[in-house]
């Protein structure tokens, strides 16, 4: 006999997403909506305008104390004592290898208190991962925050703009990639001007509770011009963004040297982070492949797992593919041998037994105000 699988769970929008007819499907352990009016409106809609995401089912955890920041910096490949309060960093989370366990963001609230939002999938073990790394006698506390809050995505060139109706000082002065705690609709909101889209936007975190009421207020009704969005836009964003996918584009068998994320990796403060020395040997021998950016030069539709081929010969597999609404082409991401992954270089992509002519791009595919 098997075990049961164990039931779905559900963010506190999931009653808000269910009013708006959100077609719903399973991520992550989670029930979760794939899209409202469609994939690509909504998709146009946060190039265009604004878009709103549940992204609840994302870890949340803190640490605070004196040690917060030293014991932190020992798990992630970040110097986190670089982030000012009131600032975030994109950070990696490795094996002793070099393998990514996770990508993190790591904000600043408090000078002993510091928020990490991690992948949904890797919510549970990453704080397991962390705390059994908390020495006795650390003056360190680490609190998995993921169910007693919510956590909301506006995003969009017009994302401040929507975001002045609720705290207008917060959408005046908040730099990128910083963060603040403000006092919204009688509750006490975290604020950062960050997101997953390559577009203006920030993301909100309040109490559980608070959480349909900030999605109605934020939403404001689809007249004014914010759409309501699921995990499809927020793929097919992601994607012409390259930014990466944790399980597809990054994992245990990939290091942050050949994943194009060596900005994350600081070495020179000397701390002893969780696969520090790999990685020193890594930057020394040279990344055998990296990751890139492939770009359809024909009509067709890229997948991950479609193998890619130069001068008829498999040279790697794409780890994310689709077709980019803004661009109006297929494109996708790769490792490839470090020789090829450079711009120009011409590929094929076997899309079902047929090749695909491709070409290597400069990354990302979209820049915000620019679409390559």
């Amino acid at each position: 006999m098997t075990a049961a699988a164990s039931p779905l769970r559900h963010t506190p929008l999931y009653g808000e997403h269910l009013a708006l007819g959100a077609r719903m499907v399973p991520f992550a352990g989670w029930e979760m909506p794939l899209q409202f009016a469609g994939i690509v409106e909504e998709h146009h809609a946060v190039r265009r305008r604004a878009g709103l995401f549940d992204v609840s089912h994302m870890g949340r955890l803190t640490v605070e104390g004196p040690d917060a920041a030293a014991f932190l910096r020992s798990l992630v490949t970040y110097d986190v004592a670089r982030i000012a309060v009131g600032e975030g960093h994109y950070a990696v989370i490795c094996r002793d290898d070099g393998g990514i366990l996770d990508d993190v963001y790591v904000f600043r609230p408090g000078e002993e208190r510091l928020l990490v939002v991690v992948n949904a999938a890797n919510a549970q073990r990453i704080g397991e991962w962390a705390r059994a790394r908390l020495r006795q006698g650390s003056r360190a506390v680490l609190m998995d925050r993921q169910t007693e809050t919510a956590m909301l995505a506006l995003q969009g060139p017009e994302a401040a703009a929507h975001l002045g109706a609720l705290a207008p000082a917060v959408a005046q002065s908040l730099a990128a990639r910083h963060c603040t705690e403000v006092e919204l609709g009688g509750t006490i909101a975290f604020i950062s001007r960050t997101g997953y889209t390559g577009e203006d936007g920030f993301e909100l975190v309040v109490p559980a509770a608070d959480g349909p009421g900030l999605w109605r207020s934020a939403l404001g009704g689809v007249e004014r011009g914010v759409q309501p969005c699921g995990l499809g836009a927020r793929d097919t964003l992601r994607l012409e963004a390259a930014l990466a996918l944790y399980g597809n584009d990054i994992d245990e068998s990939t290091n942050p040297l050949e994943a194009g994320l060596g900005w994350t990796v600081t070495f020179d403060d000397g701390a002893d982070f969780v696969g520090r020395q790999a990685l020193l040997r890594v930057r020394e021998a040279g990344v055998a492949r990296q990751l890139a950016c492939v770009r359809a030069l024909e009509r067709g539709v890229m997948r991950a797992g479609c193998p890619l081929l130069h001068d008829g010969r498999p040279v790697g597999r794409l780890t994310s593919g689709g077709f980019s609404p803004t661009l109006g082409a297929s494109i996708g991401l790769g490792y490839l041998p470090t020789e090829l992954a450079a711009v120009g270089t011409e590929l094929a992509v076997d899309v079902r037994g047929k090749p695909l002519r491709a070409q290597v791009v400069q990354r990302p595919f979209y820049k915000r105000g620019k679409a390559g």
